[in-house]
């Protein structure tokens, strides 16, 4: 509004007008356009801002893991940590993912800056910037939010701005299909109670919008699950100590057998609610769930992810997913990518003392 010298009758025109607009926009008639609300990128050190960077690592790839898959998944578990230390996973990670659109989902590094908790994380974005151009956010996310309950989640663009978890897989899927459109949803501190409710509300509305709009689980959408496995070490980590096994070979040789172990045990073969809730166990303090127990980033939204894409699943099959390992690696010990001369680097350094586990896991 102006001033109040602004004639009455010329308030109530513009409201009337508004409204009527409105009421046009959700019917879609003629309305007037809009700029699009881009969320920009956030890390571009660790993740490429140009296609020829994207292009040049694509290249400097070990060949077998741009090898193209025949097959389709349903869901993956993908990591996001810095291009030079995991690029070649992603790759192979995501290379069974054939559907246009695609559920993210993803780890809320700093919902504690924000105090979000107990809740689902959306954006109002319509589009996000990527390597190469930008992705939209696809229209189910709107319809999404719709159909579940409005104390189960909150929009809050500035935690969507900040987290950099899906930002690390855009740019592959995008790489893959240049149509590609996305539904971020990010996952911050939740009991396992929450997540098993949210879980709930999250596949009902997708297998309704499914429905309606004849869309196949793996072939037209798909579930992408961020996580980077086990944070190790005594350096570099705040104030934290996250070796329980000591900083030599030895400590970081049982941290890896300790997270495939985890991997065999929760996240492959059939899923069920029962794996899901012992991995859970696993990496959250039970007594608080604000705490790690072994550090998984991951430790929200692999739960949350696994359990909503298992029983969007049965509901639309009536069978489980079942999962395979695609590959674990670390940023200690597996191949590094150059990318300097790329004008890119990375976020943290690699050792005995500080260094990240990767997990990829597909689902079908």
């Amino acid at each position: 509004m102006k001033t109040a010298s602004v004639n009455i009758f010329f308030i109530i025109l513009s409201l009337v007008t508004t409204f009527c607009g409105r009421a046009q926009d959700s019917l879609n008639l003629t309305s007037v356009k809009t700029e699009a609300k881009i969320r920009q990128l956030e890390d571009t050190i660790g993740f490429p801002q140009y296609k020829w960077q994207l292009d040049s690592i694509l290249n400097r790839m070990d060949p077998e893991d741009k090898l193209i898959s025949g097959e389709i998944s349903k869901a993956v578990i993908c990591p996001h940590d810095d291009y030079s230390y995991a690029a070649g996973l992603y790759k192979k990670t995501l290379a069974s993912i054939k559907a246009k659109t695609i559920v993210l989902i993803g780890v809320a590094h700093r919902a504690r800056n924000f105090d979000l908790k107990d809740k689902l994380i959306f954006g109002s974005y319509d589009e996000w910037k990527s390597a190469n151009g930008t992705v939209k956010i696809s229209p189910l996310r709107n319809e999404l939010i719709k159909r579940i309950p409005k104390d189960s989640y909150i929009v809050h663009n500035e935690m969507i701005q900040l987290e950099h978890s899906l930002e690390a897989i855009v740019p592959f899927l995008q790489n893959s299909n240049p149509d590609v459109e996305i539904v971020p949803i990010l996952i911050p501190y939740n009991s396992f109670n929450s997540l098993d409710l949210y879980s709930d509300q999250i596949a009902e509305a997708l297998c309704g919008l499914m429905e309606v709009y004849n869309l196949e689980f793996g072939k037209d959408l798909a579930i992408v699950i961020s996580s980077d496995a086990i944070h190790y070490g005594d350096e570099d980590w705040g104030s934290s100590n996250l070796a329980p096994f000591g900083t030599d070979s030895t400590g970081t040789a049982k941290a890896y057998k300790k997270d495939q172990q985890l991997i065999a045990k929760y996240l492959t073969q059939e899923i069920s609610t029962k794996k899901i809730k012992n991995f859970n166990k696993e990496t959250v303090n039970e007594n608080n769930y604000m705490q790690y127990n072994w550090t998984w980033c991951g430790r929200y939204s692999i739960p949350f992810g696994l359990l909503m894409a298992n029983k969007l699943n049965l509901k639309l099959n009536n069978i489980p997913l079942v999962g395979e390992k695609v590959d674990y690696r670390s940023s200690f010990l597996s191949k590094h990518i150059e990318v300097k001369d790329l004008g890119m680097g990375i976020t943290a350094n690699s050792s005995h003392r500080h260094w990240v586990g990767y997990a990829g896991i597909k689902y079908r």
